[in-house]
Protein backbone atom coordinates (compact mmCIF):
# COMPACT_ATOMS: atom_id res chain seq x y z
CA UNK A 1 0.00 0.00 0.00
CA UNK A 2 1.57 3.48 -0.93
CA UNK A 3 1.77 5.99 1.49
CA UNK A 4 0.77 10.10 0.59
CA UNK A 5 4.44 10.92 0.00
CA UNK A 6 5.39 7.53 -2.29
CA UNK A 7 2.05 8.72 -4.25
CA UNK A 8 2.94 12.21 -4.74
CA UNK A 9 6.45 11.44 -5.91
CA UNK A 10 5.44 8.96 -8.45
CA UNK A 11 2.91 11.49 -9.72
CA UNK A 12 4.85 13.60 -10.14
CA UNK A 13 7.58 11.42 -12.17
CA UNK A 14 4.70 9.96 -14.73
CA UNK A 15 3.13 13.24 -14.91
CA UNK A 16 6.40 15.17 -15.54
CA UNK A 17 7.42 12.64 -18.14
CA UNK A 18 4.00 12.63 -20.21
CA UNK A 19 4.57 16.53 -20.03
CA UNK A 20 8.01 16.67 -21.36
CA UNK A 21 7.65 13.87 -23.95
CA UNK A 22 4.13 15.63 -25.84
CA UNK A 23 5.38 17.70 -28.77
CA UNK A 24 5.06 21.31 -28.76
CA UNK A 25 7.12 24.57 -29.19
CA UNK A 26 10.07 22.67 -27.16
CA UNK A 27 10.46 20.06 -29.36
CA UNK A 28 10.18 22.28 -32.33
CA UNK A 29 12.49 24.28 -31.27
CA UNK A 30 15.67 21.49 -30.07
CA UNK A 31 14.82 19.42 -33.58
CA UNK A 32 15.06 22.93 -35.82
CA UNK A 33 18.30 24.15 -33.69
CA UNK A 34 19.85 20.41 -34.11
CA UNK A 35 19.33 19.55 -37.35
CA UNK A 36 20.29 22.99 -39.08
CA UNK A 37 22.68 23.82 -36.32
CA UNK A 38 24.06 20.55 -34.92
CA UNK A 39 24.41 18.07 -31.93
CA UNK A 40 26.28 20.71 -29.92
CA UNK A 41 23.93 23.68 -30.41
CA UNK A 42 20.93 21.32 -30.27
CA UNK A 43 22.45 20.11 -26.72
CA UNK A 44 22.91 23.58 -25.64
CA UNK A 45 19.10 24.92 -26.62
CA UNK A 46 17.97 21.59 -24.26
CA UNK A 47 20.04 23.22 -21.39
CA UNK A 48 18.17 27.04 -22.08
CA UNK A 49 14.74 24.96 -21.92
CA UNK A 50 15.45 23.19 -18.81
CA UNK A 51 17.45 26.64 -17.27
CA UNK A 52 13.81 28.66 -18.11
CA UNK A 53 11.78 26.16 -15.93
CA UNK A 54 13.61 28.00 -13.21
CA UNK A 55 11.47 30.91 -13.39
CA UNK A 56 8.23 28.86 -13.65
CA UNK A 57 9.69 27.13 -10.29
CA UNK A 58 10.57 30.03 -8.58
CA UNK A 59 6.73 31.98 -9.22
CA UNK A 60 5.06 29.45 -8.63
CA UNK A 61 7.18 28.62 -5.26
CA UNK A 62 6.65 32.07 -4.04
CA UNK A 63 3.11 31.63 -4.94
CA UNK A 64 2.70 34.29 -7.54
CA UNK A 65 1.84 30.99 -9.78
CA UNK A 66 -1.57 30.53 -8.63
CA UNK A 67 -2.04 34.45 -8.90
CA UNK A 68 -0.80 34.41 -12.37
CA UNK A 69 -3.20 31.30 -13.34
CA UNK A 70 -6.35 33.00 -12.32
CA UNK A 71 -5.63 36.56 -13.78
CA UNK A 72 -6.55 36.46 -17.56
CA UNK A 73 -4.58 39.04 -18.53
CA UNK A 74 -1.13 37.56 -17.19
CA UNK A 75 -1.70 34.53 -19.06
CA UNK A 76 -3.15 36.47 -22.05
CA UNK A 77 0.16 38.27 -21.97
CA UNK A 78 2.30 35.34 -21.88
CA UNK A 79 0.04 33.58 -24.59
CA UNK A 80 0.68 37.00 -26.90
CA UNK A 81 4.18 37.25 -26.33
CA UNK A 82 4.83 33.32 -26.74
CA UNK A 83 2.69 33.31 -29.92
CA UNK A 84 4.29 36.37 -31.35
CA UNK A 85 7.94 35.24 -30.55
CA UNK A 86 6.97 31.77 -32.83
CA UNK A 87 5.66 33.43 -35.39
CA UNK A 88 9.08 35.66 -35.40
CA UNK A 89 10.95 32.83 -35.65
CA UNK A 90 8.68 30.86 -38.28
CA UNK A 91 8.81 34.18 -40.31
CA UNK A 92 12.69 34.39 -39.93
CA UNK A 93 12.79 31.00 -41.23
CA UNK A 94 10.57 31.51 -44.30
CA UNK A 95 11.83 35.20 -45.42
CA UNK A 96 14.21 34.10 -48.04
CA UNK A 97 11.03 32.24 -49.74
CA UNK A 98 8.72 35.45 -48.57
CA UNK A 99 10.99 37.76 -50.14
CA UNK A 100 11.84 35.81 -53.64
CA UNK A 101 7.73 35.48 -53.85
CA UNK A 102 6.87 39.38 -52.76
CA UNK A 103 9.60 41.50 -54.51
CA UNK A 104 9.96 38.64 -57.24
CA UNK A 105 13.68 38.66 -56.47
CA UNK A 106 16.03 35.30 -57.55
CA UNK A 107 18.28 33.98 -55.72
CA UNK A 108 21.42 34.94 -56.11
CA UNK A 109 23.54 33.37 -58.14
CA UNK A 110 26.65 34.68 -56.72
CA UNK A 111 28.55 32.42 -53.90
CA UNK A 112 29.22 34.48 -50.54
CA UNK A 113 32.59 33.41 -48.69
CA UNK A 114 32.12 30.81 -46.11
CA UNK A 115 32.13 31.71 -42.86
CA UNK A 116 34.98 29.89 -40.58
CA UNK A 117 32.28 28.14 -38.17
CA UNK A 118 35.14 26.82 -36.26
CA UNK A 119 36.57 30.56 -34.81
CA UNK A 120 35.98 31.31 -31.35
CA UNK A 121 34.12 34.33 -31.87
CA UNK A 122 31.46 31.98 -33.94
CA UNK A 123 31.37 29.97 -31.59
CA UNK A 124 30.27 31.72 -28.88
CA UNK A 125 27.53 33.49 -31.20
CA UNK A 126 26.09 30.00 -31.89
CA UNK A 127 26.04 28.82 -28.49
CA UNK A 128 24.64 32.05 -27.23
CA UNK A 129 21.92 32.09 -29.94
CA UNK A 130 21.25 28.66 -29.15
CA UNK A 131 20.51 28.81 -25.32
CA UNK A 132 18.71 31.75 -25.32
CA UNK A 133 16.73 30.23 -28.32
CA UNK A 134 15.13 27.60 -26.07
CA UNK A 135 15.30 29.49 -22.75
CA UNK A 136 12.98 32.09 -24.38
CA UNK A 137 10.89 29.05 -26.06
CA UNK A 138 10.37 27.80 -22.62
CA UNK A 139 9.78 31.19 -20.89
CA UNK A 140 7.31 32.16 -22.68
CA UNK A 141 5.33 29.17 -22.73
CA UNK A 142 1.38 29.37 -21.05
CA UNK A 143 1.48 25.49 -21.15
CA UNK A 144 4.75 25.29 -19.07
CA UNK A 145 3.54 27.53 -16.96
CA UNK A 146 0.11 26.10 -16.36
CA UNK A 147 1.75 22.29 -15.76
CA UNK A 148 3.83 23.65 -12.97
CA UNK A 149 1.51 25.51 -11.05
CA UNK A 150 -1.23 22.60 -12.12
CA UNK A 151 1.60 20.13 -10.41
CA UNK A 152 2.30 22.09 -7.37
CA UNK A 153 -1.08 23.36 -6.30
CA UNK A 154 -2.99 19.99 -7.06
CA UNK A 155 -0.67 17.26 -7.05
CA UNK A 156 2.13 18.18 -4.56
CA UNK A 157 0.86 18.50 -1.14
CA UNK A 158 0.67 21.87 0.74
CA UNK A 159 2.31 19.61 3.65
CA UNK A 160 5.57 18.74 1.40
CA UNK A 161 8.94 20.54 2.89
CA UNK A 162 10.27 23.47 0.77
CA UNK A 163 13.30 20.82 0.06
CA UNK A 164 11.01 18.50 -1.50
CA UNK A 165 9.65 20.78 -3.81
CA UNK A 166 12.87 22.27 -4.66
CA UNK A 167 14.03 18.76 -5.22
CA UNK A 168 10.91 17.97 -7.46
CA UNK A 169 11.93 21.10 -9.40
CA UNK A 170 15.22 19.10 -10.44
CA UNK A 171 13.79 16.68 -11.31
CA UNK A 172 11.65 18.63 -13.89
CA UNK A 173 14.14 20.62 -15.22
CA UNK A 174 16.59 17.79 -15.55
CA UNK A 175 14.19 15.23 -17.13
CA UNK A 176 13.07 18.72 -19.65
CA UNK A 177 17.59 18.81 -20.06
CA UNK A 178 17.71 14.88 -20.55
CA UNK A 179 14.78 14.30 -23.17
CA UNK A 180 15.62 17.25 -25.30
CA UNK A 181 19.59 16.21 -25.04
CA UNK A 182 18.30 13.11 -26.64
CA UNK A 183 16.07 14.43 -29.28
CA UNK A 184 18.89 16.35 -30.46
CA UNK A 185 21.58 13.35 -30.24
CA UNK A 186 19.16 11.30 -32.56
CA UNK A 187 18.79 14.07 -34.55
CA UNK A 188 21.98 14.70 -35.37
CA UNK A 189 23.00 10.77 -35.77
CA UNK A 190 25.31 10.46 -38.85
CA UNK A 191 22.80 8.74 -40.92
CA UNK A 192 19.93 11.26 -40.71
CA UNK A 193 22.78 14.58 -40.77
CA UNK A 194 23.86 13.28 -44.51
CA UNK A 195 20.27 13.59 -45.65
CA UNK A 196 19.69 16.94 -43.95
CA UNK A 197 22.65 18.27 -45.94
CA UNK A 198 20.49 17.35 -49.08
CA UNK A 199 16.60 18.33 -47.71
CA UNK A 200 18.27 21.53 -45.51
CA UNK A 201 16.35 24.08 -47.18
CA UNK A 202 13.14 22.28 -47.06
CA UNK A 203 13.67 21.10 -42.97
CA UNK A 204 14.52 25.25 -43.08
CA UNK A 205 11.17 25.64 -44.75
CA UNK A 206 9.12 22.81 -42.48
CA UNK A 207 10.65 23.93 -39.42
CA UNK A 208 9.76 27.92 -40.74
CA UNK A 209 5.91 26.76 -41.10
CA UNK A 210 5.42 24.63 -37.76
CA UNK A 211 6.41 27.28 -35.97
CA UNK A 212 4.31 30.07 -37.66
CA UNK A 213 1.33 27.68 -37.17
CA UNK A 214 2.09 26.60 -33.44
CA UNK A 215 2.46 30.83 -32.85
CA UNK A 216 -1.03 31.08 -34.42
CA UNK A 217 -2.23 28.07 -32.76
CA UNK A 218 -1.61 29.74 -29.55
CA UNK A 219 -2.30 32.96 -30.14
CA UNK A 220 -6.66 31.58 -31.31
CA UNK A 221 -6.51 29.27 -28.36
Amino acid sequence: MLNIDQFELYSVAIITLLAVMSPGPDFAMVSKVSLLKGRRDGILCSIGISAAISVHLAYTLLGLGVVFANNIWVLNTLRYLGAMYLIWLGISALWPDIKRIVFRTRPSQTQEPLKDQSSPQNKVTNSGSAFWSGFACNALNPKTMLFIVSLFSQVISTDTSLLMELGYGVYIALAHFVWFALVACLLTSARIQQKVLVFKIWIERITGLLMTSLGVRLLMS
